[in-house]
């Protein structure tokens, strides 16, 4: 055990020594308008068609014609053959990695969730931006290295991508930065904890997450275990009505509230296997959300986790007063680790079950999603024939 941990502590010097290739100085204009530029050209390049991805590795100066911006996207060998082969291939994002667990433990459940998802039959796309350049699908010592640094890499949403790029900075994406990269090399489905919504008294604030905007314009199919309950799950609901998508519930008629298994808001779709998805999915230009109750065993009770999140969100109003900045994208990592300590680690144990559980069920309908695909294919290619 000593050994084991004087092997954690060396390593973490070893990651936090390295030397950072991020700028501290300000930006040129003519860098970060290239960025932003090039951003838009890369979300408007057609890449729809797997076949003309290849993996940058080894590919890193020739942009353009492989369908990538130059230096500015990094798919990994596996993930670009699985895409090219029109494989199941699984979107993750690395916020949960960097902001939502202590090292190691956030290590360790993002090879478990990998596992997962290999394991029932697709390949995993952790994405995240390292030294400036956004990666889909990363090694195990990027895993690592985005784990160790925890909280020193940057939040990232889609706004955060231009400035985060130019200054050749880490980010970990959020939902809405992870469904921008996925979208734009071709993978239709991204599991997920569990995603941002309307802030508790978001009507006097205004504090909406962006997922839910992304969502309403991203064609990626977002698997959680519902919105964060820490949030306002009705609010959250009705906004994302407003912006189009469609929201369905699998094996419920209920709203899964994250930590527990209902929200006491009524769902329009029901969904009872990956198949039954696989086979509604329609071409629309918005996302879904399919919501995945967490496993009942590892559900916590409603009223221990509301009472503890109605703790946290005094002591955050209290800091606010005290000129503390727990606001933005800095509230939400500070009331789940709030919740954690009020809940004695009951609420990071169901966080863990639930990221797991949502990695098998959003595997089941890539794989379906990829077999329908294949057949699609194979039928148009019979009839020309």
């Amino acid at each position: 055990m000593i050994e084991n941990k004087r092997n954690i502590k060396n390593r973490k010097c070893q990651i936090l020594n390295r030397p950072s290739t991020q700028r501290s100085f300000g930006l040129n204009i003519a860098e970060f308008s290239s960025v932003i530029r090039n951003g838009i050209l890369c979300t408007r390049t057609n890449l729809q068609s797997p076949k003309t991805l290849r993996s940058t590795e080894s590919n890193n100066n020739k942009g353009g014609s492989d369908g990538f911006c130059g230096d500015l996207l990094k798919i990994s060998p596996e993930v670009s053959e699985a895409l090219s082969r029109g494989d199941a291939v699984v979107a993750l994002e690395s916020t949960i990695i960097s902001h939502g667990m202590p090292y190691p433990l956030n290590l360790e459940t993002a090879k478990e969730v990998e596992t997962i998802v290999r394991t029932n039959g697709a390949v995993p796309a952790t994405i995240a931006i390292l030294d400036g350049i956004p990666c889909v699908g990363l090694s195990m010592e990027e895993l690592e290295r985005l784990a160790i640094l925890g909280k020193r890499v940057q939040k990232t949403a889609r706004r955060d991508i231009a400035l985060v790029v130019a200054s050749r900075g880490n980010g970990a994406t959020t939902v809405s930065a992870t469904m921008f990269f996925a979208s734009m090399v071709g993978i239709p489905v991204f599991v997920t904890g569990g995603i941002g919504g309307v802030h508790r008294h978001g009507e006097h604030t205004m504090d909406i997450s962006s997922d839910l905007t992304e969502l309403g314009r991203t064609p990626v199919a977002v698997v959680s275990a519902g919105v964060k309950s820490i949030l306002d799950i009705p609010r959250t609901l009705e906004y994302l009505e407003t912006q189009g998508v469609c929201v369905a519930a699998y094996k419920t008629d209920e709203f899964p509230a994250f930590f527990t298994e209902t929200s006491g808001c009524k769902v329009p779709c029901r969904v009872d296997s990956p198949e039954d998805y696989a086979n509604k999915k329609l071409k629309l230009n918005t996302g879904v959300l399919f919501a995945v109750p967490i496993p009942k065993e590892h559900s916590a009770s409603g009223s221990i986790i509301e009472s503890a999140i109605q703790k946290a969100l005094k002591e955050a109003r209290s800091c606010i007063l005290r000129d503390k900045n727990i606001t933005g994208n800095a509230e939400t990592p500070f009331l789940l680790s709030k919740v954690n300590e009020l809940t004695g680690g009951a609420s990071l144990a169901a966080n863990m079950a639930l990221v797991k559980n949502n990695a098998l069920v959003g595997t089941r309908i890539a794989v379906a999603l990829a077999q329908l695909r294949k057949s699609c294919n194979k039928g148009n290619a019979e009839s020309v024939s």
